[in-house]
């Protein structure tokens, strides 16, 4: 009786570890209709995930879907900074996501080819301006 009861917490406790994630549509319709103190977590996650695409398709050598896959992520990640800016909130969770993307984005370009470079580095580029807005953001002088 008391292995059941063992393997039966067992399969409790796992279960939201095995969770099924939800569709790229589903989860960017969620972060639209999201209060605004949740919309950056959501929209990390999308930037997040599209990164994730981008990379797949540039080591399969689909560049195109690649570019497109970078597009959204330096979109998704703009809408992360703009909310987390305007709710106040989450804005040093989502300075370190942006952070270890750009990380990601970096490792991805000195694997990728070179003529897929300038995307990348664009793409870079922009998620280190998102940074930077937002550490002016988490350290700006309080004003009298």
């Amino acid at each position: 009786m008391r292995i059941w009861g063992t393997i039966l917490v067992a399969l409790l406790i796992s279960l939201p570890a095995g969770a099924r994630e939800l569709p790229l549509q589903e989860l960017l319709a969620q972060a639209e209709n999201a209060p605004l103190n949740k919309q950056p977590d959501l929209y990390r996650e999308l930037a997040e995930r599209q990164l994730k695409t981008a990379k797949a398709a540039y080591d399969a050598g689909r560049s195109d879907e690649g570019r497109t896959a970078l597009q959204e992520v330096v979109a998704y990640a703009r809408k992360a900074e703009d909310t987390a800016v305007r709710s106040g909130k989450k804005l040093k969770d989502t300075e370190i996501a942006l952070r270890k993307m750009t990380d990601k984005l970096r490792d991805l370009k000195r694997s990728s080819n070179f003529d897929d470079h300038p995307p990348i580095q664009a793409a870079t580029d922009e998620l280190e301006n998102l940074r930077t807005a937002l550490l002016d953001r988490m350290f700006e002088k309080k004003k009298k």
